[in-house]
């Protein structure tokens, strides 16, 4: 027995059948027209187009909730307030976060990072870090928003760096 069975395939009927519209021309005009009327704006109103010579002059509309470059906290003590609990490293969706745990050596039953590097490149900035961490070692309330290097070693940020950074929006204040 041969039994040929129909699928269950319903047809979806397609409206604005006209040759002109399944080209998309007018949609394409419509947006030639928008870009050349913002064009004609632009070049007869020159002295109204808000400038910031950059990076010369700097951008002053930058909030405490900007998330800029990474940084580490210091305890009370001076000591580093991580404890290489590798949560950050597990929130970051770009991996860029790399940590090598070792034990303290001042008597504290806990783990430091012997190695902690953030590559810039990689991370897209997305704070996860942050809200991931448990002590609040790790912010990006640094302030600094360009970073530039020649090489590529100059974008990854190792432990010295981070804990270099201080705070751009208060003193260290331990949030956790």
């Amino acid at each position: 027995m041969n039994h040929t069975r129909k699928p269950n395939i319903k047809t979806v009927p397609r409206h604005n059948k006209a040759p002109v519209e399944k080209l998309y021309l007018p949609a394409i005009f419509q947006g030639l027209k928008i870009t050349a009327r913002h064009l004609w704006v632009n070049l007869t109103d020159i002295l109204g187009v808000e400038t910031l010579e950059y990076p010369e002059e700097q951008p002053k509309d930058i909030t405490p909730r900007y998330r800029g470059l990474h940084r580490l906290t210091h305890r009370e003590d001076g000591s580093v307030r991580c404890v290489a609990c590798f949560m950050c490293a597990t929130a970051c969706p770009a991996q860029c976060i790399h940590i090598v745990a070792t034990e303290r050596t001042d008597g504290q039953d806990e783990k430091m990072p012997a190695v902690f590097e953030i590559d810039t490149l990689e991370c897209v900035f997305c704070g996860y870090c942050v809200e991931a961490c448990p002590c609040d070692a790790i912010r990006m309330d640094t302030g600094i928003f360009s970073v530039t290097g020649s090489r590529r070693e100059d974008f990854v940020l190792d432990k010295e760096r981070l804990l270099a950074h201080k705070g751009a929006f208060g003193e260290e204040v331990s949030r956790a």
